[in-house]
């Protein structure tokens, strides 16, 4: 899930990791079915996804278009499936020893191809705080997860 932000900060007790200005959070989950081909396509997306307004306000730019931050999240919640009764079933999720190396691969892939580029940590209780600007918010799947 991305979503278009004034600004965004992810912190764990109480120590900033990770903060940027106009931008994208994207909210990261690992999915079983992942690999390091579909996390490149993914990252490469969200970089060039036209969500940004142009001069005439129309959403025609990018992230990279306007040099905008990018702060990519951990979420493993959001493999959820929630169709049927009263708790989510996580089953979709890659393990954590799967997951971590990852979105880590995701962090390293991400700051190769754009420079402004945060993060928050995996396996950690984090605090997401942003100001969605919009509001704008999009669900992006990676190719092997595309359902």
């Amino acid at each position: 899930m991305i979503q278009r932000v004034s600004h965004a900060e992810v912190t764990v007790a109480d120590d900033t990791l990770g903060q940027i200005q106009q931008g994208i959070v994207a909210l990261v989950a690992i999915e079983k079915t992942d690999n390091q081909n579909d996390v490149k396509k993914l990252i490469e997306r969200i970089l060039t996804y036209r969500i940004f307004a142009d001069t005439n306000d129309k959403m025609n730019l990018s992230l990279r278009d306007i040099n905008g931050g990018l702060l990519l999240v951990p979420q493993f919640t959001l493999s959820a499936n929630t169709q049927k009764g009263n708790r989510p079933s996580f089953s979709a999720a890659a393990t954590p020893s799967v997951a971590r190396p990852l979105f880590e691969f995701s962090v390293d892939y991400a700051k190769q191809q754009h420079p402004n580029v945060a993060c928050g940590l995996f396996g950690a209780d984090m605090r997401v705080s942003l100001c969605n600007d919009g509001p704008v918010t999009f669900t992006l799947r990676s190719p092997a997860n595309n359902h």
